[in-house]
């Protein structure tokens, strides 16, 4: 059970939730590129468990380079970095493992495996698996940035709380990198506060919440991308599809286009300083599979975590009747937060792989 994304830069993550270890293994990276492991180290503590409003389960997170690299470069040879697993308690899964936790993918993976996958935790399909998936994003993140693409994130709603709005023609960078600098990542404080007390109110309710997360990649030039099942979009919504508990994607004005005119929606195009620009951005920087030039702009949703501590209706998937299930253990009461950078890591590699595919790499 291993999971693959890429055609030139391919991505493979490996390793279950309670196992010895997880890692990742990256074929692919352009060889000479720097890796700096403090920034990538600041870059994992940002998706981390252990602190406010996430699992109690507290790990280090922190890679161990097994190959491709080199004196702190890449080598041109598969990179592969482990995170040792040492906080794991796979006995506190034991009750469940004829009774499926609802939507957890329990049953359709012991459907799949003939009952013989690692349960504990959510086994390779844990929210766990985002680790890796972050030491990828994060060199990735290093490489594109020498380019001058830069990728941001932060919680746009939380719980039916929203953030404040960022300028989807003139993003603020600089607010952006800022939300990677706080604790709880969104651009407006107030509102992050308002979120905090609703993620307080539904775990003293035993109880989650769910939101969005906006990204915003800028720096990128036109003409990158492919038509139909190449498009950017599809690829990012590919590798964002890997986060377990993404729900849906959207790009620009996403969903609420359907509810637009063509003359609302249509961003006209002008020259500014000799370049072609558009004067809105509905489009969200991608049109026909391809990068406008304007930034590339997305919301994905997340679904509240579904390990909560309210009694559950199931099934004993052994002798075929119905069940009750409560779940304990240390689960996040909404993984919207530690989400953020996850969406960000997805975007890295998937952007850095069209990259190399339909031009090379500019230094």
């Amino acid at each position: 059970m291993s999971s693959e994304i890429g055609k030139i830069l391919k991505i493979n993550i490996f390793g279950e939730s309670h196992g010895k270890a997880i890692g990742v293994v990256i074929n692919g990276l352009p060889a000479g590129e720097t890796i700096d492991e403090d920034e990538l180290h600041r870059f994992m503590a940002r998706r981390a468990g252990g602190k406010t409003f996430s699992t109690p389960r507290k790990e280090e997170d922190k890679p161990v380079f097994l190959s491709g690299v080199l004196n702190g470069k890449t080598t041109g040879a598969p990179l592969c970095a482990i995170i040792e697993n040492k906080n794991f308690r796979p006995g506190d899964y034991k009750e469940f493992s004829a009774t499926p936790r609802p939507s957890h993918a329990d049953y359709p993976a012991f459907v799949k495996y003939n009952g013989f996958n690692d349960q504990s935790g959510g086994g390779h399909f844990s929210g766990r698996l985002t680790a890796p998936l972050c030491i990828a994003g994060g060199i990735c993140m290093q490489i594109l940035e020498r380019r001058g693409i830069k990728i941001g994130a932060h919680i746009s709603v939380l719980a039916n709380v929203g953030d404040a709005d960022i300028d989807p023609c003139n993003p603020d960078q600089t607010m952006l990198d800022a939300v990677k600098a706080k604790a709880f990542p969104v651009i407006d404080d107030m509102a992050g506060e308002e979120m905090q007390k609703k993620i307080l109110d539904a775990m003293s309710n035993n109880d989650s919440v769910g939101g969005t997360v906006e990204c915003v990649v800028t720096g990128i030039k036109a003409g990158i991308g492919a038509p139909m099942f190449g498009s950017v979009e599809s690829r990012l919504s590919a590798a964002i599809f890997g986060i377990g508990a993404v729900r849906g994607i959207d790009f620009g004005a996403g969903f609420t286009a359907a509810y637009m005119k063509g003359s609302e929606h249509n961003d006209p195009y002008y020259i500014d300083n000799g370049e072609i620009k558009t004067r809105t951005n509905y489009h969200g920087g991608v049109i026909g599979g391809i990068t406008s030039g304007m930034p590339i702009i997305f919301q994905t949703a997340f679904k509240p975590t579904p390990s909560i501590g309210i009694e559950q209706d199931t099934v004993d998937m052994i002798n075929k009747t119905d069940a009750k299930i409560t779940i304990g253990g240390r689960h996040d009461p909404c993984i919207v937060p530690r989400a953020v950078p996850c969406v960000e890591a997805a975007t890295a590699v998937t952007l850095l792989d069209i990259l190399l595919e339909n031009d090379g790499l500019e230094k």
